[in-house]
């Protein structure tokens, strides 16, 4: 794997002992089925601590009345503070393309650098990629150990089993991650934005190019409409595997010539797919680290179904890998965040190892 060195520039603009957010990598050990430990509500001098009457609000549901906003006011508002944001992440440090289980484990292990300045791009209106449900449209999310020290450190509680945990439904995940990413002030998603290309300098991927999702969706329905652009120090494709708006960014680094081939996923085998996405998560070229199911179109590895573990953990090995190139501390050089648990130690893919299917 061709290592990055990060510019003088790119040093020089971010902090070399970034005050992290949360708790780092190395999770919290369980033994028993986790529950957060439920919030403390204040009780009305009015009611009784034992009432279980709900406190009502500090308003009259029966004589409503919204403070009043003229129109142009609620259109200035979005327009300025979206445009806003086009301008500040025009030119950041991490371009995470991909807003699935992968995408956003990544930008949150990020975020917690506050030195660090994260843009997410996401084609669909709706985030969260193929982590809303369970697998044929079922509820229930197994995610097998190790990644529960993950869920723990977000706050989803689930129920334990000996080597895996099940989320009562998926949205609890996607929703729950979502929620803390966003709060994040380093931290812009652009969702109905679709990657439609790469930024390639002297062989470096050095950002991508954007359009709407709709417009690049009907581009052989309408005349020329060009794109955007969003410079990066490091891009991270976490696609999918194939499909309409899957795998684009290993599908585009073949049309260039930047990689030989993909061939795509092999077929079913749990055991050995969540093991080999972790291992293969790398930076295949200059500038551009692969995450998630996508990993699987490079390597041919088997495809996992319906367990999100390792997407969860290839996103927070992509997000130390960024790290790494941005030249930060990170869990994957020795010496960087001291020594980590056994079962939490990622694998690294140093040269252009193909998973067995």
């Amino acid at each position: 794997m061709a290592s990055v060195m990060a510019s003088s520039a790119a040093t020089a603009k971010l902090t070399t002992k970034p005050l992290f957010l949360d708790s780092t990598i190395h999770g919290i050990p369980l033994t028993t089925s986790f529950k957060p430990k439920p919030t403390t509500t204040t009780v009305s001098a009015t009611m009784s601590a034992s009432s279980t009457t709900p406190t009502p609000p500090p308003y009259d549901l029966n004589n409503l009345k919204f403070a009043p906003i003229r129109e142009s006011i609620v259109s200035r508002e979005m327009t300025r503070r979206y445009m806003t944001d086009m301008i500040t992440f025009a030119d950041t440090d991490v371009v995470i393309v991909g807003a699935g289980s992968a995408g956003l484990s990544c930008a949150y292990e990020l975020s917690k650098n506050p030195s660090i300045n994260i843009a997410i791009i996401e084609q669909s209106v709706s985030p969260g990629g193929g982590a809303w449900l369970g697998g044929q449209l079922f509820s229930a999310m197994v995610v097998r150990k190790p990644a529960h020290h993950f869920l723990a450190e977000l706050g989803i509680p689930f129920d334990e089993l000996e080597d895996y945990v099940v989320i009562k439904h998926a949205a609890l995940f996607t929703s729950t991650i979502m929620a803390r990413l966003l709060a994040r002030p380093n931290v812009k998603l652009f969702n109905a934005v679709a990657a439609e290309d790469l930024i390639v300098k002297s062989g470096r991927v050095a950002g991508v190019v954007t359009n709407w999702a709709l417009v690049a969706m009907n581009h052989n329905t309408q005349s020329c409409m060009d794109p955007n652009v969003m410079e990066a120090k490091v891009v991270v494709s976490s696609c999918g595997h194939d499909g309409p708006f899957g795998a684009t960014g290993v599908k585009r680094l073949v049309d260039i010539g930047l990689i030989e081939n993909a061939p795509g996923m092999s077929a079913l085998d749990m055991n050995t797919a969540e093991d080999a996405i972790v291992r293969l998560t790398r930076e295949v070229v200059p500038g551009m680290i692969v995450t998630g199911m996508e990993v699987a179109e490079i390597d041919g590895a088997p495809r996992m179904g319906p367990t999100f573990g390792a997407m969860m953990l290839s996103g927070q090995k992509a997000a130390h890998l960024a790290l790494k190139a941005l030249g930060l501390p990170n869990a994957l050089e020795e010496g960087e965040t001291g020594k980590l648990q056994p079962d939490l130690v990622l694998a690294s893919a140093e040269g252009p190892e193909t998973a067995a299917a």
